[in-house]
């Protein structure tokens, strides 16, 4: 057997292979590779799929970034920008490990401890925080699976910390009654580390080829036949990627969903690759009703709208806000600060982040947030003082938040922009404007309206929309409530809205929420 055969064995190439012709035969009925159940892989079964309670309530997970890539502790990607010369992340390589000829990143792995790492502890904290679900990164787009994969060498059972991030993450979740979830960023690494196959332009390493040309390790860094794809331009998108990555990827995710059962999958992306991603879908779904005695309670996530246009999975928005009520379930996910842990950078103030949050639910979504952990496993000071601060808001305000529906209008106020067009709501949470006293927003539950006032207004809140004469429909309000306020609150309704006095202590921090009764 010849070495490049060998390597495609370790990569799990030629067990896809060999499922080709299945593929072909199966892909607009019943697959035999995939559990059985109530989907099957084509886009007119996944339209009845329905998005479960769970999520709907949930409103609020935590997500932890943490593998190979946080050992240098110097940001997101560093995987592929330490080989693009001229890059920050470059230049911190070169000065710390050395030149990515010599010292790539198939090293930096083992460098990677995790000495402090305890997922009990840390999910305790993000269930206190008031998360429903925490999601564990299952593989980045650096080709290195943190659980114990049956298809790749490259796992964190065998290298790095040496343990299965995954399954310990999965098993905390249990302790602490949370919905687990884990994170796919695969389908992009056959391009996304193309870079890692080419060399410095000038310098005294010009032409020197970087260490992912190495042919024994091209189970991690990949192999190109042509030319072309050894490129630093990245298309998001198939184009280039060969039909034997896209199988060897359903396997690796497949076997992520077979060992660690999760309630949630989160693609980095659109659902790839055509029939494969519908297959995995199908799947991920089909296992979840084995075990939920026929009700499928997983959640699919995609960030192209024509997949979740009707069923299939739930639509997200990375680090954005709709400016609309969605009619359907959706999610924003986001980061306090990068999405891998990098030293020193800014972070989001706790404001922010339950701004959001508020923003998101008024409008029908929930917040993935992520706290990405450095190479010990353990959240740094900052980090921990952001989660103490969503604790002590969500212990006040979270009945606002669990469980809840939008209203007729998700708020008012300066804040209140709409995005020019719906790309604006991906990536927009830097553009939008900061919210205060003169924002209010709404949601739902029971009989009971929720106006979360965005600010900490000093004696007094008019919240024009409940006008006793408005043309809203609003029927006449008969009480008043401060959350997490022991006294009576002072309010009164007119044609200009709904006066309510400001306590002179105030409950929480931040955004004050009043129960209103008598207004839905």
């Amino acid at each position: 057997m010849n070495r490049r055969r060998a390597i495609q064995i370790v990569a799990g190439a030629i067990p896809a292979l060999t499922q080709s012709k299945a593929l072909k035969k199966f892909a607009g009925g019943n697959d035999p590779s995939i559990t059985a159940g109530p989907f099957q892989a084509t886009r007119e079964s996944l339209k009845s799929y329905q998005v479960p309670s769970w999520f709907r309530d949930a409103k609020f997970g935590i997500w932890a970034h943490w593998g190979p890539q946080s050992a240098a502790e110097a940001g997101d990607w560093y995987a592929r920008n330490m080989y693009m010369q001229g890059s920050d992340q470059y230049k911190y390589h070169v000065e710390h490990y050395g030149h990515p000829s010599k010292f790539g990143f198939k090293d930096v792995i083992s460098t990677w401890k995790g000495e402090a790492f305890d997922p009990d502890y840390l999910v305790g904290l993000y269930k206190k925080a008031g998360a429903k679900y925490f999601v564990s990164m299952g593989v980045h787009h650096d080709n290195f699976d943190l659980w114990d994969s049956k298809h790749t060498r490259w796992n964190a059972v065998k290298m790095g910390p040496k343990r299965n991030i995954v399954q310990a993450f999965r098993q905390a979740a249990e302790r602490h009654s949370l919905r687990f979830g884990v994170s796919d960023h695969l389908w992009i690494s056959y391009k996304w580390f193309a870079v890692s196959h080419m060399s410095d332009k000038q310098g005294p390493f010009a032409g020197i080829s970087y260490d992912g040309t190495e042919p024994q390790n091209s189970d991690l860094y990949h192999s190109y036949s042509d030319p072309k794809l050894v490129t630093d331009k990245l298309d998001w998108d198939e184009s280039g990627i060969p039909e034997t990555w896209k199988e060897h990827w359903f396997l690796r995710v497949k076997d992520l969903i077979d060992q660690s059962q999760p309630d949630y999958l989160y693609s980095d992306g659109a659902i790839p690759f055509q029939n494969h991603g519908l297959r995995l879908a199908a799947h991920l779904y089909n296992s979840s009703a084995k075990r939920h005695g026929g009700h499928t309670e997983a959640v699919y996530l995609s960030k192209r709208e024509e997949d979740c246009a009707v069923g299939t999975c739930v639509l997200d928005h990375e680090r954005g806000v709709l400016d609309t009520i969605s009619p359907n379930p959706w999610q924003s996910d986001t980061c306090v600060g990068n999405w891998h842990y990098a030293r020193g950078i800014p972070y989001k103030s706790p404001k922010f982040v339950i701004d959001m949050l508020v923003d998101v639910v008024s409008r029908n979504g929930n917040l993935m947030l992520n706290f990405p952990l450095p190479n010990s496993g353990m959240l740094d000071e900052r980090e921990l003082a952001i989660l103490s601060e969503i604790t002590d808001w969500m212990k006040v305000n979270g009945e606002a938040i669990y469980a809840t529906r939008p209203w007729k209008i998700s708020g008012v106020g300066p804040g209140t922009q709409k995005a020019a067009t719906t790309k604006e709501t991906n990536f927009n949470e830097g553009t939008r404007r900061n919210l205060t006293a003169e924002d209010v927003r709404f949601t739902t539950k029971g009989d009971a309206l929720y106006a979360f006032v965005m600010g900490l207004p000093e004696k007094q809140v008019l919240v024009a929309p409940l006008a006793k004469n408005g043309n809203s429909g609003m029927g006449k309000i008969v009480n008043v409530e401060l959350l997490g306020y022991a006294g009576k609150v002072d309010w009164s309704q007119g044609d200009t809205g709904l006066k309510i006095a400001v306590p002179e202590n105030k409950p929480c921090r931040h955004v004050l929420v009043f129960k209103v009764h008598g207004a839905v």
